[in-house]
């Protein structure tokens, strides 16, 4: 085999190309085979990690030593030479353009942006420390222990390619171990900064391989500018257009799969082209998208999509490799090569080692977790892959002195990579678990325990459901229950907090506990955010806002995020309403004097029909702008000097324009011309151009004089100012501009705020599954209550400011929903075969198409006239009796700031209901039909509960049905307008319309409580107030004091005890409303005056008379029974007034 002359694939002068290893083909090459190679080299990484249990390391051996042995029979024989030669005479930048773009864009989208930005300086930082102690190192020891005395030069790239750190394998073992993902987030962007960093440095050699020494200092200054600052704007704004493109509502999963994958590409591509750096680019693209960039459940086939091809991608580099080192030059494979292997990774180890030493303060500043066991961990992280692999060979074609055996560069790289990936990641998992940072701590021992037995008692009733049905009744369910029990042991797969470590850990504080369940409730908040928009009642813009809010606060030990803190987050609108006044003050109104001319003066009449008519305004605009030429000209001296009796004349007609306008407006307008500023402005204007021509007179007369020249050209060049009436065009755009902004910001911070108020109720749900103790219960849930009451007290003060904006959002909102239900439906009826495939896709673009409408719904909606609001009361069912009834009867009544619309204890006088503003409602305790008297006794250890209402709720509805004292003071947070129905006004419709007003009054009132408190025990009933008024999907049912109701379980799927008291018949057992009925209570006695009882059939609800509800009565006991009672702890966080948003 004779001997090649080396230069990696780049053409000679007589344009046929060298090949970095091998010998050229010296037959008539035939490329039909080398598609088998590929497909079999995915084959064999595909069965490989299949046999291997995905173990990463072994799959890259085995590739590595199958391309190593085709590479020597390649080497050998022709026959397999001519299926590895086209990859042996493909540029490496090729390679390098087909599979790094991908890789890079995987690893940059599992990157969380906003840890990132928290710790970008850190991440910076540490990215440039680990490389200089990376390339120092190496450098040192390539150039003192290589036998083969490489030159500085090939010394420099080789160390410069192995300080690459593999951004995907150097966290997958960090993940395995539960590590916080600030640290691998750390890890992954400081190997991304590295290898943005590499890629440019090696895109700068590969623009200039010609004549190296031709760079300049500009050049490279300028060249960075633009790889570094104009690749990441290109990237941003490729995110913006990816992300239209794939949140589009009729893109199906195909295509979204598809076009992800190509804008990749196209991206790096089209970046590349103008000059810039791809890598920058895509680093961009992927920090910029997250899972709401995607269409809902389209995130996880898309990612693994991508995650799928990079695994391929990988398995085809190390294969690829290794042919090109099989047709490499055996003799050169010597066992000092071995030596310097190990000495390299060594070497790797050691520089990570020290690097993580220098920037452990960092780490400990980005975490309070982070201590010397989280150093020595993340210390094995400094694994080398595809990376380095794909620029191992731009060392030998970016140096000048070429190597004689340059395949030993990717030789080493490719070896110290499979070693990296195996020792490294094996010793991160070995050292975690000695270390005791696998243990799981006490309070998610807790979580995970609370969550198994909510799974255990899911399947319990399942199993008691089933058992029921008549065709299963032959079933063994001794051996059902004992197939669908969980054993799941933590232990199992982590050792757990008490094994690890000593008593200490054994009985947590309060403080540990509390920590624990905040970044629990951090991670609830962010689902819900997740989950409202992909529901759509959330915007996208404003989801992100509020994860993004969510993350920068979590890492702060002790801080719940509270609706102030998002305000400060999201930098609100303050100055664009300052911006807004200002523009308003300097805005020009035309002053249209309406005054009788003294006599009959024609000319009076005829100057004044000219200064206010339009084109009168027109004509001083073009005037100001016609000007511009002349003023151009007087700035340029050299045109100056030969147009200077031109620009005379020129001045002096101008001046005279200006004057005649002035004297016109100050003919009619009298005194009141100077009340307008911008004719103040223009008077100014006038007596500046009368000093300017004055001063022109005077140098002609004394053309001597220094200082009056001096001062000549000064007035001269103030004559700028007389284009500053121009701005009046321009201000009212200005203005609306701003106020569109406004409107915006407006609208995004209702929306963010209406989010945050959906997460604390789920949170609050949720807040018992993670709290292992009642105090920390508490804790949180007074926590989650007081946020809660600040966000929806921000709601009311952004309706009052804004009203047209928040009934625009409210109205689009309800359109979606309502749209989103039809959907919804078309889906059932569709999977049910009602409905025709084709049929379905079409009522689906229908859809779909009015959804996409809604994004140029307008913005803002004028409120509604206060006459308007009586129908959107909800028991008067827009009908037009009830409403022209009330309509005569009502009166507008408005309150002040600090007005108290009604105070706690007074009977009540009427109903309120709010039309514009907002009022808070404070009471000591929030009853529901108990006997006031035991709570007095202890008044003065009762906290005060607050709530807060806007337009469109009602006061006083409940005080007035039982005539009993109000449990509430009302008082006005803002100015207020609200329409009052009299108590007797009240009770005379509940007389002329009896008994269906008063019985919608109580089912209004009894839907509202059941949806705040058992929202999640009703989420599939469909209890709208019409459906239960026609349909009875829902009714209400009184019950008296010492009176009996049975109860059917088998016709009532769901009975809530929406107000009053009662017990159990046979067991005495207190129920005290809110709450639900258990299926085990047969009969309930009232022993509160009144009762009221929402009860859901389970049998498919009939068309029936609101007024048939009756209750079973067995009469009065005769003998009374005094029944002690304890008031259920949801009722410390309950109130009466409370709404839901």
């Amino acid at each position: 085999m004779s001997n090649n002359s080396f230069s990696f694939w780049v053409a000679r002068n007589d344009n046929k190309p060298d090949l970095l290893c091998g010998r050229p083909a010296d037959y008539f090459v035939v490329q039909k085979h080398f598609t088998i190679l590929i497909c079999a080299t995915i084959v064999l990484g595909g069965f490989s990690r299949m046999v291997l249990k995905n173990s990463e390391v072994f799959v890259m051996i085995i590739l590595s030593l199958s391309g190593f042995v085709t590479g020597r029979l390649a080497y050998n024989f022709i026959e397999v030479h001519q299926i590895v030669y086209p990859l042996l005479k493909t540029p490496s930048f090729s390679l390098y353009c087909y599979f790094l773009p991908l890789i890079v864009f995987v690893a940059a989208l599992d990157v969380d942006f906003y840890i990132v930005k928290n710790v970008f300086w850190q991440v910076l930082l540490t990215g440039l420390i680990s490389f200089g102690t990376a390339f120092a190192t190496i450098s040192y020891v390539v150039l003192k222990f290589h036998e083969d005395k490489w030159d500085l030069q090939c010394c420099l790239l080789f160390s410069i390619t192995l300080c690459i750190i593999d951004p995907l394998h150097s966290v997958n073992s960090l993940k395995m171990i539960g590590i916080s993902k600030m640290y691998t987030d750390i890890i992954r962007g400081e190997s991304l900064i590295i290898c943005s960093f590499t890629c440019i440095f090696f895109g700068i050699f590969r623009g200039h391989t010609t004549n190296v020494s031709m760079f300049r200092e500009l050049h490279v200054i300028i060249g960075l500018s633009f790889d570094i600052f104009g690749s990441a704007v290109c990237g941003y704004w490729c995110t913006r257009v990816i992300q239209i493109i794939l949140t589009d509502l009729f893109s199906n999963t195909l295509t979204n799969v598809v076009l992800c994958f190509s804008l990749v590409y196209m991206t790096f591509y089209l970046v590349e082209y103008f000059g810039m750096s791809g890598i920058v680019a895509l680093v961009t693209v992927g920090l910029n998208l997250d899972s709401l960039s995607f269409k809902p459940r389209m995130e996880f086939i898309i990612t693994k999509f991508l995650i799928m091809c990079s695994s391929v991608y990988e398995h085809l580099i190390y294969a690829f490799f290794g042919i090109v080192i099989g047709c490499g030059e055996i003799k050169y494979f010597r066992f000092h090569s071995l030596v310097f292997t190990v000495t390299l990774f060594v070497t790797v180890n050691f520089v990570r080692l020290l690097t993580i030493i220098l920037v452990s303060p960092i780490l400990m500043h980005s975490s309070y977790e982070y201590d010397w066991r989280w150093g020595v961990v993340i210390t094995w992280s400094g694994i080398r892959g595809v990376f380095s692999l794909l620029l191992a060979p731009d060392i030998y074609n970016f140096s000048e002195y070429k190597l004689a055996a340059p395949h030993m560069c990717i030789f080493y790289i490719q070896a110290l990579s499979i070693l990296t990936t195996g020792i490294n990641s094996h010793m991160m998992l070995r050292s975690a678990k000695t270390l005791g940072l696998c243990a799981l701590s006490l309070p998610r021992q807790m979580a995970v325990r609370n969550a198994i037995e909510h799974i255990q008692e899911i399947i319990r009733n399942t199993i008691t459901l089933f058992k029921t049905e008549k065709i299963l009744t032959n079933v063994n369910w001794n051996v059902v229950e004992e197939k669908a029990k969980i054993e799941y042991n933590p232990a199992r797969t982590v050792p757990l907090a008490h094994i690890s470590h000593g008593p200490r850990e054994e009985s947590p504080t309060d403080e540990v506990l509390i920590e624990e369940a905040r970044l629990h409730v951090a991670i609830i908040q962010m689902s819900s955010f997740e989950k409202q928009c992909n529901d759509g009642i959330l915007g996208v813009e404003a989801a992100r806002i509020l994860i993004g809010a969510t993350k920068s606060y979590c890492p702060i030990h002790g801080k719940f995020m509270s609706i102030s803190d998002v305000s400060t987050y999201v930098r609100a609108r303050s100055w664009l309403i300052k911006f807004k006044n200002m523009l308003t003050y300097l805005e020009y109104h035309k002053e249209r004097v309406l005054f009788t001319v003294p006599g009959n003066n024609k000319l009076l009449i005829f100057v004044y029909r000219i200064i206010i008519s339009e084109e009168f305004e027109y004509a001083t605009h073009v005037v100001t702008v016609m000007y511009i030429f002349p003023m151009i000209i007087h700035l340029w001296p050299i045109a100056r000097e030969l147009n200077v009796s031109a620009l005379i004349s020129i001045n002096y007609y101008y001046m005279f324009l200006y004057t005649l306008e002035s004297v016109l407006k100050i003919l009619i307008l009298k005194r009141k011309y100077f009340l307008q500023n911008w004719n103040t402005l223009e008077f100014f204007i006038i007596v500046l151009g009368i000093v300017d021509i004055l001063c022109m007179y005077f140098v002609k007369l004394r053309p001597d004089s220094l200082v009056l020249i001096q001062f000549t050209v000064v007035i001269g060049y103030l004559r700028v100012i007389r284009f500053l009436p121009i701005f009046k065009i321009i201000i009212p755009v200005l203005i609306n501009m701003a106020d569109v902004q406004i409107k915006k910001s407006l609208s995004l911070m209702y929306s963010i705020t209406k989010g945050y108020v959906k997460s604390q109720e789920d949170a609050k749900l949720l807040v018992r599954q993670i709290s292992g103790r009642e105090s920390i219960y508490q804790k949180l849930y007074d926590i989650l209550e007081r946020n809660k009451r600040e966000a929806i007290r921000e709601l009311g003060l952004i309706e009052h400011e804004g009203r047209d904006v928040v009934i625009a959002l409210k109205t689009k909102q309800t359109i979606r929903n309502v749209i989103a239900k039809a959907l919804k439906n078309l889906t059932f009826l569709w999977s049910r075969g009602i409905i025709d495939k084709h049929e379905g896709i079409e009522m689906n673009k229908v859809l779909l198409t009015k959804i996409k409408a809604l994004n140029n719904f307008p913005m803002a909606i004028p409120p509604p006239t206060p006459d308007k609001y009586l129908p959107n009361i909800v028991w008067m069912e827009n009908k037009d009796v009830l409403i022209e009834f009330f309509k005569e009867r009502t009166k507008l009544t408005y309150f002040d700031y600090g007005d108290i619309i009604c105070r706690e204890g007074e009977m009540p006088q009427g109903i309120f209901l709010i039309i514009s503003g907002m009022a808070s409602l404070h009471s000591s305790s929030a009853t529901f039909g108990i006997d006031p008297s035991p709570r007095t006794t202890d008044r003065q250890s009762k906290t005060m509960y607050t709530e807060y209402c806007t337009s469109g709720d009602v006061l006083g509805e409940l005080s007035c049905l039982l005539k009993r004292e109000i449990e509430y003071t009302a008082i006005c947070e803002t100015t207020l307008q609200a329409f009052f129905i009299s108590m007797e006004d009240l009770y005379e419709g509940f007389d002329v319309f009896w008994p269906s007003l008063e019985y919608k009054m109580w089912l209004k009132l009894a839907l509202s409580i059941a949806n705040q408190y058992f929202e999640s025990s009703i989420v599939g009933e469909d209890l709208k107030f019409q459906k239960c008024v026609m349909f009875n999907h829902a009714y209400v049912e009184t019950l008296s004091s010492y009176n009996e109701m049975a109860l059917n379980h088998v016709n009532m799927k769901l009975i809530i005890l929406v107000y009053g008291n009662v017990i159990n018949s046979k067991t005495e057992e207190t129920h005290v409303a809110p709450c639900i009925i258990p299926k085990s209570c047969e009969q309930i006695q009232g022993i509160s005056d009144v009762s009221k009882l929402l009860i859901i059939p389970t049998s498919e609800p009939i068309k029936k008379d609101a007024t048939s509800h009756d209750v079973v009565s067995t009469g009065l006991r005769t003998t009374k029974k005094d029944y002690s009672w304890k008031r259920k702890d949801e009722f410390e966080g309950g109130h009466l007034f409370r709404k839901s948003y």
